[in-house]
């Protein structure tokens, strides 16, 4: 991460040791205004052990939340980024505590980039606090926003929170049980999901019609103003026979005309089954048609009808893309594709951040 981040900005100062080694006397000496920061996230998120504090890996946050009302001068604004579950931690009331105690207004956000028109899910927990000043115009005591204050003044939009979640949660879930087994997803663009279309994936109803909904909405762009032109070199993106063969039910496939695309984990091009989408470059073979009796199919066939999806992850510049990364940011030649994949797993989208930054400023 130092590596790419010197590689992008050669003249920003850059300190390659863990935040719990700078001393209060070093922070004193920065006198910084502003302090942006994304704490690590396994101690919070959905599937992991959720250790809270307790977690190591929730030091070096506690540690900024110890000093931070011991500097000499205290920094003007605060921004924090964290995964969705992060809002009903103890770290959060602790951090919470501090900033009542420093003197800060602040404001909660959980946002998605699909808020802004990019078909990409990724909930995120935001928090912007500035000092000693009047609160925010917007401001919600006690609520958490799911949309910019210019969007919906009174961010109370839990049906698309709700949709955000459904979105990155597992493929397999308790509904499975309730499935309907006459119905199937694909982005078109009909208004409802097709009568007697093909289940062909491990999907609950409800997550087809969400889909769908997304694909139909004109508000988000569509997938293909992200993606690189098909070259030689995309070759190596292609999933192998072996992964064809063992999660085609469980992938979630999208076109270039969709306008969705699944939360990218840093286990993207590594694992395959919940770390994010995968693109379908044979845009005139219909999914039906192919998973149709597919289970019936000796392994041969199989993966012969597989294969004319052409399916194949995005590459690391159309993650790039998607998260708002300029064209001329890029990776030093010795950083590997699986690198790359891991770094973008863990970053965030820039456009969220940019208008959170511009909005705090203002």
């Amino acid at each position: 991460a130092n590596d790419v981040y010197k590689y992008n900005f050669p003249s920003t100062p850059l300190w390659a040791k863990t935040i719990e080694g700078i001393t209060l006397k070093e922070f004193d000496r920065l006198s910084f205004d502003m302090i942006l920061m994304s704490p690590p996230c396994q101690p919070f998120t959905r599937i992991g052990l959720q250790g809270d504090v307790s977690d190591p890996r929730t030091k070096s946050f506690l540690y900024i939340l110890d000093i931070l009302p011991r500097l000499q001068k205290l920094p003007k604004y605060l921004l924090l980024e964290n995964v969705k579950g992060f809002e009903s931690s103890s770290a959060r009331n602790v951090l919470l505590q501090t900033l009542a105690t420093c003197g800060f207004k602040y404001q909660e956000f959980l946002l998605s980039p699909t808020c802004l028109g990019i078909p990409n899910s990724r909930l995120r927990y935001f928090l912007i606090a500035k000092l000693h000043q009047e609160p925010f115009s917007f401001q919600a005591p006690g609520q958490i926003l799911t949309r910019f204050p210019d969007q919906d003044p009174e961010g109370l939009l839990k049906e698309k929170v709700a949709d955000e979640v459904g979105e990155t949660s597992s493929s397999l879930s308790s509904e499975e049980k309730n499935r309907d087994p006459n119905i199937g997803p694909d982005c078109s663009s009909k208004k409802s999901i097709p009568k007697g279309a093909f289940l062909f994936k491990l999907e609950t109803v409800e997550e087809m019609e969400r889909k769908h909904n997304q694909d139909n909405d004109s508000s988000i762009q569509m997938l293909k103003d992200f993606l690189e032109e098909e070259n030689k070199e995309m070759s190596q993106y292609f999933l192998p026979p072996k992964s064809l063969l063992r999660y085609a039910f469980l992938l979630d496939i999208v076109k270039p005309t969709c306008r969705r695309s699944t939360c990218f984990t840093k286990g993207y091009g590594h694992y395959v089954e919940g770390t994010g989408s995968v693109l379908q470059t044979a845009v005139d073979v219909q999914l039906e048609s192919v998973f149709k009796h597919i289970d019936e199919l000796p392994e041969e066939e199989k993966l012969l009808k597989l294969s004319t999806l052409k399916l194949r992850y995005f590459t690391p510049r159309e993650i790039a893309n998607l998260h708002g990364f300029p064209s001329e940011f890029g990776f030093p030649e010795k950083v590997t594709v699986k690198q790359c994949y891991r770094l973008l797993g863990n970053s965030l989208n820039v456009h969220v951040v940019a208008k959170l930054i511009s909005i705090l400023l203002e």
